[in-house]
């Protein structure tokens, strides 16, 4: 049952559909919720559909097969495993069933009692498949596709399973309104479940009395009973005095009275046996089992392939309308763009002007700078011939001096590689001092090339 988170269970009636839904707890199931619906109105998805939560949070549907074309066989066979009890009952499933083995389905239920040689009782229950499939049908149509199919009458037979010797009679649990299911417990096992029918217009209490006789001859002849045990009476309000009197009177012995199952408890009853019985054999044809799984998964496959495509979709349109977004806001830097380029172009004139006439400034008073520098530090007796002012930055100094002058040239030289304006130095790039004699007389030719030192004009 661990294996099991939710176990729900289908009773299709003539009134209608009713839906039991129990939650596993420990070793029991618990009931959560109950629905009841008409045979045309569909069972709530939300309960009975497997989606996607089926993978982590299992569920289990179990559908009540009616008792009509359902046979119930108790046999004694060795104890053993699972397996070798199913292998024994095959052998015997040619002889036990009333049909043909190719028209049925069947299931078994092993209990835990032993008879007095050791032997341990299996019900068998056989079931017609068209009938099955008709069922299934119904089913389907209320969107309700099952797991397991159960016979409801074993638990309420099995839930009164006595310590004594006795006989049990069930009305309730056969199909039609004037049959019983009769188990026979003695020696502390079930050893025969039997169907006694009243036919209308016959009397009841001999009707019973000889049916019960004859499972009873029978039970004697096979060696399990030696007299009639106290009989007991399983039935609601509604069959309960009309059974108790055949019974009574039909075979004279006073007859126990006991209330059935509820049918919510029937069907916890049913679902905690479905939970913990083994997958195979079952009621349910493997056909359907397995469209069954195959619907489920192909479901999951197309609900994943949508969620994918829906993704890829959502995506797409995000992206579609993030780029419309994007052109929108280009489409407004492109308008304002256009707006303001008159404008931009005109500024652009104007800087540059303006670096023109600032330009223009800074030379001016930067030739006569170097004018007044020249001026202060050319010694007297040196000429000067030649002072070019080039490319607002470039000074050319050329001038004779006499022969016996030359340091005085040198040291002109050195005076304007230190000369400073503010604080800074006002040349850099000094060129190399050349100076040479006159040939024609007693000076000396001397000349160098120096750099203002400004800052770039951005």
């Amino acid at each position: 049952m661990a294996r099991w988170h939710i176990c729900n269970v289908v009773e299709v009636e003539p009134a209608g559909t009713r839906l039991w839904q129990f939650e596993a707890r420990k070793d029991r199931f618990v009931l959560k919720e109950q629905v009841a619906s008409s045979d045309t109105k569909p069972l709530p998805p939300k309960l009975v559909a497997r989606s996607l939560s089926w993978l982590w949070s299992k569920k289990l549907n179990v559908a009540l097969l009616p008792p009509e074309r359902v046979f119930i066989r108790v046999l004694h066979l060795p104890k053993g495993s699972y397996a070798e009890l199913v292998s024994m009952v095959e052998l015997q499933l040619e002889k036990l069933s009333p049909l043909p083995l190719t028209q049925i389905v069947w299931s078994l239920h092993a209990l835990p009692q032993h008879t007095k040689d050791g032997l341990q009782p299996v019900v068998v229950v056989i079931a017609a498949r068209d009938k099955v499939e008709e069922y299934l049908g119904k089913l389907e149509a209320q969107g309700f596709l099952a797991d397991r199919l159960e016979l409801a009458a074993l638990d309420q037979l099995l839930s009164f399973a006595p310590d004594t010797d006795g006989v049990w009679v069930f009305p309730e649990t056969a199909p039609g309104p004037s049959g019983a299911l009769v188990a026979w417990w003695i020696g502390g096992a079930l050893q025969h479940i039997g169907l006694i029918l009243a036919p209308p217009g016959r009397d009841m209490a001999a009707a019973v009395r000889d049916q019960i006789y004859q499972m009873a001859w029978g039970g004697e002849l096979e060696g399990w009973l030696k007299g009639l045990p106290p009989v007991h009476l399983v039935a609601g309000p509604a069959t309960r005095a009309q059974w108790e009197h055949a019974l009574h009177t039909g075979l004279g012995v006073p007859v126990a009275v006991a209330e059935p199952l509820p049918p919510e408890q029937l069907a916890a009853h049913t679902a905690k046996r479905a939970a913990e019985s083994e997958p195979r054999p079952n009621l349910l044809p493997l056909e359907f089992a397995t469209r069954y799984q195959q619907q489920f998964v192909d479901r999951l496959w197309m609900r994943g392939l949508g969620v994918v495509i829906g993704v890829y979709v959502l995506f797409t349109l995000i992206h579609l309308g993030a780029a419309q977004v994007i052109a929108f806001r280009a489409q407004l830097v492109e308008k304002q763009v256009a707006a303001i380029a008159p404008q931009y172009t005109n500024a652009i004139q104007l800087m540059q002007r303006y670096d023109v006439l600032r330009e223009r400034h800074e030379l001016k008073y930067a030739a006569l700078d170097c004018w007044k520098v020249v001026a202060e530090l050319l010694p007297q007796d040196l000429t000067l011939q030649g002072l070019d002012f080039a490319e607002g930055r470039r000074l050319t100094l050329n001038g004779t001096a006499p022969a016996e002058s030359v340091n005085q040239v040198i040291d002109f030289y050195e005076a304007m590689r230190k000369a400073k304006l503010g604080d800074q130095p006002m040349f850099t790039r000094f060129g190399e001092l050349s100076y040479r004699k006159d040939p024609s007389g007693p000076t000396v030719s001397w000349n160098f090339v120096c750099e203002l030192n400004r800052a770039e004009t951005p």
